[in-house]
């Protein structure tokens, strides 16, 4: 048995509501590149994949590019032209297709973010369309390779140093794709500013060396995500906005930085996402994280909704809503390979496994074909 205690997993499957925040249970399917967005526009395909997955109380999509400068892998979906507005359209149906029941079955409306992604520095020119430019926060070229369909595993690309009025634009670039999320039928945007993309790449100092009003002080690097999430909150209603973070992430070729400053800069963060009302902060953890007690400055100073999320387990998650960790608890490659994860839980039943050698190549292999249960 997954569970000994009954009321643990029960609260798993239970409907969530905080601060207008309303959910038919305490599950989230985590946002997962699957890199099958030909040309980056989303198709029938995707809409299948998502829609089989419509049991969890929230998902968050996989990464999507609100410029084509944020398009850094190959494949990954963008938000930001009409035929990809009309991709996620197909999305956002089948999700909402199960629209009815009430909030407490896994059959009654499932919820969808978009997670808005720049990869910034992380990408090669070949994933970029024509007459788009890698840029960044500052010239700094990320170590390591990245993939590409063209040649291969590459070197990344040297990314060409945003202006202060580039920077402005991305921003409202930022607001326009949350616009267009909106017409596509999510019902609200994450900002992703974990993981080592663009917006990470604005707060860690070692990636980030500007001397003007985005870089600096942790308010000056702070500024970039700030100003999103105020601009986005204002734009489709605070109540339609999260975002994700990941402190001490080292993704990315991000190299840590001192432990105090790290604190403070999330502890900012934090009070700031309050300030402006966001629905809810998406922890991704790490060991650092974990052990360094960032988790808990964050939690203290948001008061809105806190999910956490990184290799959770069915057991471990029903733990962290049990001790008042956080609110919702994130699931990522046990969605991946279990449609009917809400139903698999609230039977017992065994889980499937993930095929790691399918989680970026094209085609329905790995990704819509997971066995489900046979309805009961």
């Amino acid at each position: 048995m997954l569970y000994q205690n009954h009321t643990t997993m029960n609260k798993l499957l239970l409907p969530y509501q905080k601060n207008g925040f309303t959910l038919k249970n305490h599950m989230v399917m985590a946002p997962m590149t699957r890199s099958r967005a030909i040309d980056n526009i989303p198709n029938d395909l995707m809409a299948e994949y998502y829609g089989q997955r419509n049991e969890a109380g929230l998902i968050i999509t996989e990464g999507t590019a609100p410029l084509a400068a944020g398009l850094g892998y190959p494949r990954i979906p963008g938000i930001f032209t009409t035929e990809q507005i009309n991709g996620w359209k197909k999305v956002t149906r089948a999700v909402h297709k199960a629209g009815s029941g009430n909030a407490g079955s896994r059959k009654a409306d499932s919820r969808i973010f978009v997670q808005l992604m720049h990869t910034g520095r992380i990408g090669h020119i070949d994933n970029l369309p024509n007459g788009a430019r890698l840029v960044g926060p500052s010239a700094i070229k990320a170590s390591g390779q990245i993939a590409t369909d063209t040649k291969g595993m590459q070197d990344h690309s040297e990314p060409v140093a945003l202006t202060a009025e580039e920077i402005e634009t991305l921003i409202d670039g930022y607001v326009i794709a949350a616009n267009n999320a909106i017409t596509a039928g999510f019902d609200g945007v994450e900002i992703h500013a974990a993981n080592g993309y663009l917006p990470e790449q604005f707060l860690n100092p070692n990636v980030n060396d500007r001397e003007d009003q985005y870089g600096g002080s942790l308010v000056n690097r702070s500024r970039f995500v700030v100003t999103i999430a105020e601009k986005i909150a204002a734009a489709i209603g605070k109540e339609k906005t999260g975002i994700r973070i990941s402190p001490f992430s080292t993704l990315g070729d991000l190299q840590p930085y001192a432990e105090e400053e790290v604190h403070a800069t999330y502890a900012y963060l934090a009070a700031e996402m309050n300030r402006i009302g966001i629905t809810y902060m998406h922890i991704s953890t790490n060991a650092n994280s974990l052990a360094k007690g960032v988790l808990a400055v964050i939690r203290s100073g948001f008061s809105g909704t806190f999910i956490y999320s990184n290799g959770l387990t069915p057991a471990t998650a029903g733990d962290v809503l049990e001790n008042g960790t956080a609110d919702l608890v994130a699931f990522g490659r046990s969605f991946l390979a279990n449609p009917d994860l809400v139903t698999r839980i609230a039977l017992d039943a065994s889980l499937n496994t993930p095929d790691f050698q399918t989680l970026y190549t094209p085609g329905e292999k790995g990704y819509t074909d997971y066995p489900v249960l046979q309805a009961v």
